[in-house]
């Protein structure tokens, strides 16, 4: 059954009410006009549950704006959107287009920091997150009594003479349900074994995340990443209001279970109409989960990161023997599900 406005229809019933499901679940191919964003595509997403996506189609098909009943789940940097033709891949240089968002993918070749391995210089969360998606489709449709809004494409990150990886991206929700789903897959598709290191770069603001807000995980262990972030090991998962000066504390979160399914919550009682969101995963996909926490004025944000490496860059990686490869024809699929708590 589609559920709308809390009442359940078949399709018929739900038909004989509308002259186009654009009119209760709409999706529309919009183009920035102006500034740096100028010529990035998008897709946006209405599933007439109060949730509605912007797909970034020229940045990974990423996640721009997010939002519920109209209040905001994700941070935007004071960058915005921002065209990749302005992305610099060198050293720390991904921050000048980073504009947040609710995602950001880091990959596919290198993550986390700037990096030298094996004699190859690598930038900041590696180029994935700046190349634009390419054969590129939306719909809406139904699958017996419930309907679906989608998107799709594909983004690819290729060099001559080195990786040829492919993202295969699906971003989809269902009418009057307030979740969405994330699903890629991964394929090499070279004739090299391949490193492969990917990051969800999940970047949440206000009204979301503010003084009310607790981060609940179900971690076993939870450790700073280096001395800035030592002294707030025991306030981790609470926030202040904005603090001038405040330096980004990180931290790793080892999950329980350390094989199977997890989901991390984000309360917040002082929202109006809703208490928050849940993020779902896999930790036998991702296995490692890093929390960004950054409270400063203007850059006040909370980062939650299911990754399949940790953020001190390949090297380290490769150092540690996590480093992980994809074989020439190989693939690998993740899922995230992200969803309103009411």
């Amino acid at each position: 059954m589609a559920t709308f406005g809390g009442k359940e229809y078949t399709r018929e019933q739900l038909l004989e009410y509308v002259g186009s499901m654009d009119q209760i679940a709409p999706i529309e191919a919009k183009t920035y006009i102006d500034g740096k964003a100028k010529g990035v595509r998008t897709v946006e997403l209405d599933n007439g549950s109060g949730l509605s996506l912007e797909v970034l189609v020229d940045r990974c098909l990423d996640l721009g704006a997010v939002r519920y009943c109209g209040q905001s789940l994700n941070w935007l940097s004071a960058v915005g959107v921002t065209h990749p033709a302005y992305y610099d891949n060198t050293e720390r240089r991904w921050l000048r287009t980073f504009g947040g968002g609710f995602l950001a993918t880091c990959g596919l070749t290198t993550a986390g920091a700037a990096a030298s391995d094996e004699g190859e210089a690598l930038g900041m969360h590696g180029r994935i997150g700046n190349t634009p998606g390419e054969r590129v489709s939306y719909r809406g449709y139904w699958k017996g009594d419930d309907y679906y809004l989608e998107c799709r494409g594909i983004v690819r990150e290729t060099e001559v003479f080195a990786a040829n990886l492919t993202l295969e991206r699906r971003i989809a929700m269902k009418l009057g349900e307030p979740a969405f789903w994330v699903e890629d897959k991964v394929t090499n598709a070279g004739y090299q074994t391949t490193p492969l290191m990917l990051l969800y770069h999940i970047n949440l603001g206000f009204p979301l995340i503010g003084p009310d807000t607790r981060l609940v995980t179900p971690a076993q262990k939870i450790l700073p990443r280096d001395d800035i972030a030592a002294p707030g090991i025991d306030t981790y998962a609470e926030f202040t209001p904005p603090i001038p000066g405040y330096q980004e504390q990180v931290f790793y979160h080892e999950m329980n279970p350390s094989d199977g399914p997890v989901t991390v919550k984000v309360i917040n009682p002082s929202l109006n109409g809703w208490s928050g969101m849940a993020l779902h995963y896999n930790t036998a996909q991702l296995p490692k989960f890093t929390q960004w926490k950054m409270t400063a004025q203007g850059e006040y944000v909370l980062g939650l990161e299911p990754a399949n490496c940790w953020v001190e860059g390949r090297a380290k990686e490769r150092e540690r023997g996590t480093l992980q490869f994809l074989e020439p024809g190989e693939s690998r699929c993740y899922h995230l599900k992200v969803e309103i708590l009411p």
